[in-house]
């Protein structure tokens, strides 16, 4: 690094005035963000604010994509998720999941010990490496887990015609 831009950095981080002190990352504990709301009523309960804070927005799902000779295939655990719940839109370039986790029982936010499942909508697009043929892709769900397999569209079949001048 230069010594224009580590000065930058030094600045930037509040060392400016300590010239021979060295920059050493730390790792800091992320804390969680808290947006300040406006006062309910006395007659509102807790349990409401629970509700609409994770009703916003939606999830990202986690995918695993590969290929074999002849396909690609999306694999996705989805546990929880009726699969009514799910929504798979395919297009030759690309596979788009949506689908909605629904919580079943209330739990208080105090009563928590952790809290890491994704409840509500969520959603994945993936741009696939190669065209592929939507009519023949199959989706399965096994032990809430997804697999979408995805016919690759096999280019070196192609008809070739050769053309005739005359």
């Amino acid at each position: 690094m230069n010594d224009d831009t580590r000065k930058f950095f030094e600045k930037l981080a509040g060392t400016a005035d300590e010239e021979s002190q060295e920059f050493e990352p730390q790792l800091v504990k992320a804390e969680r963000i808290h947006i300040e709301k406006p006062e309910k009523a006395e007659n509102e309960d807790e349990s409401a604010e629970m509700e609409t804070e994770f009703d916003e927005g939606e999830g990202s799902l986690a995918i695993d994509v590969f290929q074999t000779e002849n396909d690609i295939v999306v694999m996705a655990p989805i546990a929880g998720v009726a699969v009514d719940d799910l929504d798979i839109d395919i297009t030759p370039e690309s596979v788009t999941i949506k689908g909605k986790r629904e919580k079943k029982e209330k739990i208080e936010r105090k009563d928590f010990l952790y809290q890491e499942c994704y409840w509500g909508r969520f959603s994945r697009a993936i741009i696939l490496p190669q065209e592929i043929n939507p009519d023949h892709a199959t989706a399965a769900f096994k032990n809430g887990v997804l697999k979408i397999v995805l016919p690759k569209l096999n280019k070196a079949k192609a008809k070739k015609m050769k053309i005739k001048f005359e």
